[in-house]
């Protein structure tokens, strides 16, 4: 069972083109997820599996709808009490904890703002979030060093009332609470346009910028589960993704519910090793599994042999470009092949690999229904098929799960919603088929002796040879060329850096593609600088190099 209906004109179409052009989204006046679709559930369908948790300390939780609507009435009664209301800014850092769920259903339920936020602030980060948004409440996971950074932050917070966290500390116990609160609070009436969810996302210069989506923002989402992700009714589906970053928002709530699909989540504070995950494929059954092309690097990198994929149908990629080497690899092991997803925080999907589509390696599949998309140059006109433009959509009213701006930044809002599109930018090319093809950020293409570089490409290459676990492809200063390319390279465990193995790695970009786009430098490193969500931040290598 399950609520496309309420939603979709169908679920059910010829091929990708009826699928483009026929599928119609309707919302309802009034809509909230927490009272249409949770609430609706629990008097549906309660016995409805909707949640399964489990951690590193061996602890594990299931919850139905009926469950989890009883305990976020609980959640929104308990915050009534502490002086929330509607329009109130609530801040979570509650990493993988269930309780999540709880709270942000609370939260629409009541008509506040969440501000779901990473656990790896520190205390300047909270007090910037805190004073930007004028946040209300903090909801944070029981761990030291987070208590430490609130405890630090909260006296520079004029406007925060209450921290909750998730166990016994210095501040309100959750539980406790939890435990003591009526079923009963008072409801309330939002409007579609009222503002709902703010994400905190940085861009290349700057303070982080205030994504600011209404309470429609998860309509546009059915499109990521049904027809991306393909999660089954009644299945499990996996979304590896902190609470704190939009992925979150895309795979582990709003359009996986909708679907039918219960939500599986692996909980884990501190290091992560990505085989951990392969056992619990297995254990919990999960149907459906989603998870940023960095996890997909280390997995092939294992012995997968072993490992049992046959409850999985269907797995699912975004966050950065997912390599061909790697693609062509995991299907090999697994006989799976990995759909590919483009979006941002400020968007659902925007492109991918749905249901209809053959996927091709390397592509971000083909436009959204829920978009029109175009490819553009820097005076916005569309450019021919095959060249290389910025991923645009097209600024109309039914932008289901776009921005409706930037929050307190009128000016920047103005740039991304007052003329004819929403420039992503991001640079791509479609292909014959229609097909897309990202090439890079604006400001991450490397301009060589006349030549435009995309670093994808040449990760592409260096991930074909066997010692490459990661990399990232830069541009350096050079009097000649004007830029050169750069290479910065992680190494599979058994390799060590060398001349030699640098000289082996330049000639196999120089066969793999294009000779002039080898890399002139490499440099052999640890570890890559990295965004909470996963993104290589090549901004910042190349910040390093020009120190």
């Amino acid at each position: 069972m399950n609520l496309l209906g309420d939603f979709l004109s169908s679920t059910e179409f010829k091929d990708y083109d009826d699928f483009y052009n026929n599928l119609k989204i309707t919302v309802k006046e009034n809509f909230n997820f927490g009272y249409d679709v949770v609430d609706k559930y629990a008097t549906l369908a309660p016995n409805k599996r909707a949640l399964v948790w489990c951690n590193d300390k061996g602890e594990e939780r299931s919850f139905t709808f009926k469950e989890l609507s009883k305990l976020s009435d609980k959640a929104a009664a308990m915050m009534q009490k502490y002086g929330a209301k509607k329009g109130d800014f609530i801040m979570t850092m509650l990493n993988r904890r269930y309780e999540y769920w709880i709270i942000a259903v609370a939260i629409h339920k009541i008509g506040a703002v969440i501000i779901p936020a990473t656990c790896m602030l520190t205390s300047k980060d909270i007090i910037y979030r805190c004073n930007s948004a004028d946040v209300k409440m903090i909801f944070a996971v029981n761990e030291e060093e987070i208590l430490s950074h609130l405890r630090a932050a909260a006296p520079n917070c004029p406007t925060l009332t209450r921290i909750f966290t998730t166990g016994e500390s210095d501040f309100i116990n959750l539980a406790d609470e939890l435990n003591e609160a009526p079923a009963v609070y008072e409801k309330t009436v939002n409007e579609n346009s009222d503002k709902m969810l703010i994400y905190f996302t940085s861009g290349t210069t700057g303070f982080p910028k205030m994504v600011l989506h209404d309470y429609v923002y998860p309509i546009g989402h059915i499109i990521n589960a049904k027809f991306w992700q393909r999660v089954l009714d009644d299945g499990l589906h996996f979304t590896m993704a902190e609470t704190g970053w939009a992925k979150f928002s895309w795979g582990q709530i709003y359009g996986q519910w909708i679907a039918g699909t219960a939500i599986f989540c692996y909980d884990y504070y501190g290091r992560f090793t990505p085989t951990d995950i392969l056992p619990l494929l297995s254990k919990y059954k999960v149907t459906t599994f989603c998870a940023p092309p960095t996890i997909y690097r280390f997995l092939v990198k294992e012995n997968l042999s072993s490992s049992d994929f046959s409850s999985v149908k269907h797995c699912s990629t975004a966050g950065e470009p997912l390599n061909a080497e790697i693609f062509n690899q995991f299907e090999r092991i697994t006989d799976l092949k990995i759909c590919e997803g483009f979006g941002q925080s400020e968007s659902a999907v925007i492109a991918g690999t749905f249901s209809y589509l053959a996927p091709k390696q390397g592509s971000m599949g083909r436009p959204s229904p829920v978009y029109r998309v175009d490819l553009i140059d820097d005076d916005g006109a569309p450019v021919p098929s095959g060249a290389i433009g910025e991923l645009a959509v097209l600024n109309k009213k039914d932008n289901f799960s776009l921005l409706i701006g930037y929050y307190k930044d009128e000016e920047r809002t103005q740039v991304a919603l007052g003329g004819k599109y929403y420039g992503t930018g991001d640079l791509a090319y479609a292909d014959n088929d229609g097909y897309l093809w990202f090439v890079g950020r604006k400001d991450d293409i490397i301009k060589s002796s006349g030549y435009r570089i995309g670093p994808f490409e040449v990760e592409s290459a260096l991930h074909e040879h066997p010692s490459v676990l990661e990399c990232a492809v830069t541009a350096v200063p050079d009097s000649l060329r004007g830029q050169i390319v750069k290479a910065t390279i992680v190494l599979v465990k058994g390799y060590a850096p060398s001349d030699e193995l640098k000289k082996e790695l330049q000639e196999h970009v120089k066969k793999a593609t294009a000779p002039y786009k080898y890399p002139r430098i490499v440099e052999f490193t640890d570890t890559l600088p990295k965004t909470v969500s996963g993104k290589v931040l090549r901004k910042d290598i190349r910040k390093k190099d020009s120190e």
